[in-house]
């Protein structure tokens, strides 16, 4: 017989520690004397936990605020719109520099007078910028933001 083709049966009764001198695990229960380790409930400490002293998350500053995951849409004023005519969309707007890409949200916001009839195709707009449209005589149709095209696999 060799070493490794030894077999041994593991004792499936886990040893009950902490009951007395005679159970061989009494008093102490292998924890030693004294000191955090000996404690009840050391082993969960909360995250970050340092020993006692001040944890890091404590002792760093905090930034004030937060920060939005979504990102802000870019405004148009309906006195800007005064120089367009028929569908206003989000490519239109872009290509008349009122906004930096198509790709971004787009809320249309009152001021001044709008003359001009048009439709407008945006995410957003403001309840009296649609008053104003309305009473040119264009209209307002909310749509999602444009999608960029994919690129065609070779």
């Amino acid at each position: 017989m060799k070493y490794n083709e030894l077999e041994v049966n593991k004792n499936t009764r886990p040893s009950r520690k902490g009951r007395g001198i005679s159970a061989g695990q009494g008093k102490t229960a292998g924890r030693g004397t004294k000191g955090q380790k000996a404690r009840t409930g050391h082993r969960k400490m909360p995250a970050g936990f340092m020993g006692g002293q001040r944890a890091i998350m404590q002792a760093i500053p905090k930034l004030k605020g937060f920060k939005t995951l979504h990102d802000k849409a870019e405004v148009v004023y309906t006195d800007t719109l005064n120089e367009l005519t028929g569908n206003v969309d989000n490519f239109v707007l872009a290509d008349k520099n009122f906004i930096t890409s198509p790709y971004v949200k787009v809320k249309v916001i009152s001021r001044g007078e709008l003359k001009s009839k048009i439709t407008l195709e945006t995410q957003f707009a403001s309840k009296s910028a649609i008053e104003a449209l309305k009473k040119a005589g264009g209209d307002f149709k909310k749509v999602p933001v444009p999608m960029r095209e994919k690129k065609a696999e070779k």
